[in-house]
């Protein structure tokens, strides 16, 4: 079908198009609120871990909220993952943590620093955005990965049984 015109390609027509696949989620206010709510929660879990980042246990660094930030953005990106079938917006939590964290590598007033110190906390940012950004990133990257045997490779689900489309 098609084809009507020289040079002009044929028209997807909507009687051709695939039914909607059971367990996905079709777009709707809903999944907006959902995903909104997400890349809030990806926010608050910068802050947490920015401000969390300088904890001691007696003289000791203990940059621990980085690792806790890591596993609840992996959580957040699964839970964005059930309400879209896109990588990109799976990945907004993640996307609003690496922003929040990078407003506060800046300077505010006064030239105070959020991130600094001595020993492994001068290393304190570059820690927070490994520990924090690979588990979720390792998420996504899993969920895109070519699927063995050939298809897109474009994962559907996030448990142990998901199918490639």
């Amino acid at each position: 079908m098609g084809g009507r015109f020289a040079g002009v390609p044929a028209r997807q027509h909507p009687d051709l198009t695939a039914p909607p696949t059971p367990g996905v989620r079709q777009p709707g206010p809903l999944r907006v609120v959902v995903l909104f709510v997400l890349a809030l929660d990806g926010v608050l879990s910068a802050l947490m871990a920015v401000f969390f980042l300088p904890l001691r246990v007696g003289t000791v660094p203990l940059p621990v909220s980085g690792l806790v930030s890591g596993i609840l953005n992996a959580l957040l990106v699964l839970a964005a993952a059930k309400w879209t079938t896109s990588p990109r917006l799976a990945a907004l939590p993640l996307w609003t943590w690496l922003a929040t964290v990078v407003v506060f590598t800046f300077g505010g007033p006064g030239d105070d620093i959020v991130f600094g110190g001595t020993g492994i906390m001068g290393f304190g940012a570059v820690l927070l955005i490994v520990l924090g950004a690979a588990p979720p990133a390792w998420i996504l990257t899993r969920r895109t990965t070519p699927a063995r045997g050939g298809g897109s490779g474009r994962r559907v689900g996030a448990g142990a049984g998901a199918r490639a489309e």
